[in-house]
């Protein structure tokens, strides 16, 4: 990226916390700094555990702890273990809190009526669609990819969800056991790897790779939680995989995937993937896929 780039972040960051009001001691006229209104309005109306809201707003727990005794210093939030789980802690607004709440809502809508109000209709109409695209490329920048092994929770969960996912949308439903098998040891170093994706702490997606002997890579387990789809998250995977792919001295990588994923043909094919005969007897695979990631090797 280039410095004129993170200069333009950075001026965009001055004007919003300026005109949005953050820079003020005490914004939208409470007693409060922007941090604890904001944690008023995160733990909601059926509170939310610690844990919960530590992820979602990307706090430290120290700075997270401080925000939480000061809301409960002045009865606006108590603290208490969960019923499902004593370990767990949860935050809920007392009746104090709510009243807070509903007032922060108001001054917020005054807020944002403020901003509005001196622009034309197209002006407005620009800055919403404005703030929705900045809206939507920030969260996808919020996204985080690591490595792990399949029995890693996030993953666990990743993989559940895409097994699901192909029951519903494969024509006559999806039998883990009838397609060709992916064990653990083939998707964890040196013989493989799998990434998963988060957000915030929950896992949104993922995408394995397969080493084969003859320098080729194999893409499997490609999947993208339906919520954060449209964000650029399975060309983001993809194209970790291909690095990583590349990386260990691979020349090629391939994918089969089904008729019904149309959504996923389409990235493949944006991608630079070229459709050739099949390579493999998957029994769920339509469509057989693969990508030169060398300069000095075209596929056949």
């Amino acid at each position: 990226m280039s410095p004129e780039m993170v200069a333009q972040v950075r001026r965009f960051n001055r004007t919003v916390t300026q005109r949005i009001g953050a820079l003020d001691e005490n914004f939208l006229a409470s007693d409060r700094s922007l941090g604890q209104n904001r944690l008023l309005w995160e733990i909601g109306p059926d509170g939310c555990d610690i844990r919960s809201l530590r992820l979602r707003l990307d706090l430290d727990s120290g700075y997270l702890s401080r925000l939480l005794r000061g809301l409960q210093a002045g009865g606006l939030v108590e603290v208490t273990p969960s019923q499902a789980d004593g370990r767990v802690r949860v935050a809920s607004l007392t009746a104090a809190g709510w009243r807070e709440r509903a007032q922060l809502d108001q001054r917020s809508d005054a807020a944002a009526e403020a901003i509005l109000r001196p622009l034309n209709v197209r002006q407005r109409q620009r800055l919403i669609a404005a703030m929705a695209e900045v809206e939507h490329l920030l969260t996808a920048s919020t996204v985080e990819i690591r490595e792990c092994g399949p029995g890693d929770p996030d993953a666990a969960t990743c993989l559940a969800n895409y097994f699901d996912e192909l029951s519903r949308r494969f024509t006559g439903g999806f039998d883990p056991a009838r397609t060709r098998p992916v064990h653990a040891d083939e998707i964890i170093p040196p013989a493989g790897l799998m990434l998963v994706a988060t957000l915030h702490g929950d896992p949104v997606g993922c995408g394995a790779l397969m080493f084969h002997p003859d320098q080729v890579a194999e893409v499997k387990r490609m999947w993208v939680a339906p919520n954060v789809r449209g964000l650029g998250l399975g060309r983001r995977i993809l194209t970790e995989l291909e690095d990583r792919a590349r990386a260990r001295g691979a020349w090629l990588i391939r994918l089969d995937t089904n008729a019904s994923l149309r959504e996923a043909i389409a990235m493949y094919r944006g991608c630079g993937y070229r459709e050739v005969a099949a390579f493999n007897d998957e029994r769920y695979a339509d469509h057989w896929f693969e990508k030169s990631l060398t300069a000095d090797h075209s596929p056949v």
